[in-house]
């Protein structure tokens, strides 16, 4: 069991899954049994191994060509419907067992994904600590007498355990962002609307987002490409803007970055935060970034709108019905902040609305200056007795860099940027107007790419460029602009290798690292150096591999003379991608490869050249035939 969890990110199973060490059968059954001890208050409700077993089932019965999301495991905050499963909103008085599953969560189930079952949370999301749920204090996947973050906590830890390849959580005021940060992980708050919330317990309606927690930037992207869509059947539901093509703000050569005023910082007294804030603003301006403070204050008086003002209210009438009979079954203090609705009129409320205008035209002046926001994710971090000793002022605290985003209509992402002494992560964010999603997960991305740590708390490497693998996931093969194009590369052009100069001289940029679909050969070609791999399709009756490549795109006007210096027998065809996407790619001739060394097992050529070290790894098997 230890060989098949903890869980990594989604390539690296889908790459266990291409290569036949692992099947999304023999996943669930490793997991479900591992997640049965659940000290940590994890989980509200497991899914039974049996209905596991028919979820991996029904995957394999489609293949991996036709699912992006093959096998991949996730949880669900138990505020977001599955059918069949009760939602709790961690107040089991509260309990309902829909017919039906929210939008995202059947779509990610629909591109192969697999829940594994329902994550605790701060009881009805309110909260930004972990410790508010009738099921049990959430612990830190770090240190367990720290808080997890909420409300979406358990969501945050089962991921950070290795126990799934990514989750889903709620935000509203940070609930998916400030647990990312305690927990080292990708918190990504998408655009207001992008993510359907039909079928999600509301905490303020008007502003809740579905959020994605992930091992990486390029998983959570991946996640948003299998799940958003438009809903007619969500009122709040937003088609995704043009913003969200990343040519449209550049992120990721030069661009100009905010920080607020040094006076208007806060750590509330954690020097290692502030150690920690300094070191990711050098980070970024590595990365090509430009400080520049801006004046923080409509932000932090944005947040203050969140609890201090009339949006408590929405939170009453989220749960009117049930609250009005029933209130002694809610927790304190979420009890006595919903029932704080009652202090705010309807006078209250649309005075708020014509303050938040203002303030917002205040805060978007700061787009004027530069291309997006860095803060801290959090100041500090608490233990757990110290939140229930104080559980609203220290809430409050947590919530100094996240409450104002939903207000302002903003998209966020939440990046691991380095440990404290005592070993606890800490974590920035990236904040852009909305519709700038894209944009903000690839310098996420490169951000992450920079400090390079381990992901999450179970000591997994990163892969080394994982984080690259940036690209819409649907449609690899359209360019992001009419005048670049895509090819896959395999061999001796992929990152780091010695051809790799023949992309980046004629601008050619990583837009991600994936596998091909399952269908695949590769071979080592005879010849003199820089060697060069043969990819070779096979058909139906022959075994095939998911092959590791790299699709990069490049100017239209640079491409022919990119392909005029490819030598026989390679040449450029279509290949088909491991979420079932098609992109141009080198191909080799059939005849090239009769005797020529199959390499296919290694699952790609960086691995097979790492091998040549290794004279048992490297151990020849029939030229020309099956040696893996």
């Amino acid at each position: 069991m230890s060989k098949l969890v903890p869980l990594g990110d989604i390539p690296s199973l889908l790459q266990r899954y291409a290569n036949g060490e692992l099947t999304p059968a023999g996943m669930v059954e490793a997991v479900h049994a591992l997640i049965q001890d659940d000290p940590g208050n994890v989980w509200i409700h497991k899914l039974p191994l049996e209905s596991l077993r028919q979820y991996a089932r029904k995957v394999e019965e489609k293949g991996m060509a036709a699912l992006p999301l093959y096998g991949i495991p996730f949880a669900i905050k138990d505020n977001i419907d599955l059918a069949g499963v009760p939602t709790t909103a961690a107040c089991p008085a509260f309990a309902y067992t829909p017919q039906r599953s929210a939008t995202v969560v059947q779509r990610l189930i629909d591109a192969g994904a697999i829940p594994l079952g329902k994550a605790n949370l701060d009881q009805f999301a309110t909260g930004l600590n972990g410790t508010r749920s009738p099921y049990g204090v959430c612990r830190n996947a770090f240190n367990p007498e720290y808080i997890a973050g909420g409300s979406s906590s358990g969501s945050a830890v089962a991921l950070a355990k290795g126990w799934v390849c990514f989750s889903l959580g709620t935000d509203t005021a940070g609930s998916g962002r400030i647990p990312a940060a305690f927990n080292n992980l990708i918190g990504y708050k998408p655009t207001r609307g992008w993510l359907s919330t039909r079928g999600v317990v509301p905490a303020c309606r008007s502003l809740d987002c579905v959020s994605i927690f992930a091992h990486t930037a390029a998983d959570a992207q991946r996640v948003l490409e299998a799940a958003a869509s438009y809903d007619d059947e969500d009122i709040y539901s937003r088609r995704r803007g043009n913003g969200d093509n990343p040519a449209s703000k550049n992120l990721r050569q030069r661009f100009r970055f905010g920080i607020p005023r040094r006076q208007q910082l806060q750590f509330f007294g954690n020097s290692e935060s502030a150690r920690l804030f300094e070191e990711a603003i050098t980070q970024l301006q590595a990365l090509g970034g430009e400080v520049i403070e801006i004046d923080f204050s409509p932000f932090l008086e944005t947040a203050h709108l969140l609890y201090g003002g009339a949006w408590v209210a929405e939170r009453y009438a989220a749960i009117q019905k049930f609250f009005d009979l029933h209130s002694d079954e809610v927790v304190s203090p979420v009890r006595e902040i919903i029932a704080g609705a009652h202090r705010f009129s309807a006078a209250d409320a649309y005075n708020g609305q014509y303050r938040l205008r203002m303030l917002k035209r205040q805060a978007d002046h700061a787009w004027s200056e530069v291309d997006c926001l860095l803060t801290p994710t959090a100041g500090t971090i608490y233990r757990i007795e110290e939140m229930l000793a104080d559980p609203v002022r220290l809430n409050t605290n947590l919530g100094y860099y996240t409450n104002y985003m939903n207000l302002l209509d903003y998209s966020a992402v939440a990046v691991p940027a380095g440990f404290r002494d005592d070993g606890l992560p800490f974590g920035v964010t990236l904040a852009a107007p909305a519709h700038q999603d894209v944009s903000l997960l690839h310098l996420a991305a490169r951000l992450q790419q920079a400090y390079a740590l381990p992901l999450g708390a179970a000591g997994i490497p990163l892969r080394k460029g994982a984080l690259s693998a940036m690209a819409s996931f649907q449609h690899p093969a359209q360019p992001e602009h009419p005048a670049l194009v895509r090819v896959a590369v395999c061999g001796a052009h992929l990152s780091g290798l010695p051809l790799n100069s023949q992309l980046t001289s004629r601008d050619g940029r990583l837009v991600a690292s994936t596998a091909t679909s399952p269908d695949y050969k590769l071979y080592a070609l005879p010849g003199t150096p820089p060697l060069r791999p043969g990819l070779v399709r096979v058909d139906k009756n022959q075994r095939g591999f998911a092959i590791e490549v790299e699709v990069w795109e490049m100017p239209a006007s640079a491409f022919g003379s990119f392909v005029a210096g490819i030598p026989a027998p390679l040449g450029i065809g279509t290949i088909t991608l491991a979420g079932g996407e098609s992109v141009q790619s080198f191909l080799c001739e059939g005849y090239a490869v009769a005797d020529a060394r199959d390499i296919s097992r290694f699952g790609g050529w960086r691995h097979y050249m790492q091998s040549m070290a290794d004279p048992v790894e490297n151990e020849e098997g029939p030229r020309g035939a099956d040696s893996g």
